[in-house]
């Protein structure tokens, strides 16, 4: 992983930094809950989820953070992000209008509203179970456990992949 593609990259826009602060706080509900997330997961499609998740009961939430109209507005590629969950959200910071996600545009009866901050988060509208096809949801998991993983080794130790295999 580039050092740019890292999701501990430090923000340098004031969107980034928002877009931080919404994941931190969606992170923090979600642990409350046992529901365990990893930032920017790259999907088989070739998108990358803002994050992605594991509930107790093995469902896989996604979650689409946008903090700005002009980019929840000019988002048409988060349909894709349907096929890999059992959930799909929007994760919004409070000052954000959410009167668009309310079109039929934006599937209200498919996709969730969470509204957060640094410090935690509110769902809004939960997000109905869509479930997926269970050898699908098998694969998703391990995708994201071994990414997880990935992440936590060479988080400890950057030169790991010297000595393994990449990818």
């Amino acid at each position: 992983m580039a050092e740019s593609d890292s999701p501990l990259a430090v923000p340098s826009s004031g969107e980034e930094r928002r877009a931080l602060a919404v994941a931190r706080g969606i992170c923090r509900l979600f642990a409350r809950n046992d529901t365990w997330c990893l930032a920017e997961m790259p999907l088989r499609c070739g998108r990358r989820a803002d994050l992605m998740g594991v509930d107790a009961k093995g469902r896989i939430i996604i979650v689409e953070i946008k903090v700005s109209r002009a980019d929840l507005l000019g988002d048409g590629k988060w349909p894709d992000y349907l096929d890999y969950c059992d959930r799909f959200y929007w994760g919004l910071p409070p000052e954000l209008d959410r009167a668009p996600l309310e079109t039929p545009m934006f599937l209200p009866e498919r996709c969730g509203v969470i509204v957060a901050d640094g410090y935690d988060a509110e769902i809004l509208r939960p997000a109905p179970l869509v479930p997926l096809a269970a050898a699908r949801r098998k694969v998703e998991t391990e995708r994201l456990a071994r990414a997880s993983l990935r992440r936590l080794v060479t988080g400890a130790d950057p030169h790991t992949l010297q000595w393994g295999i990449e990818g």
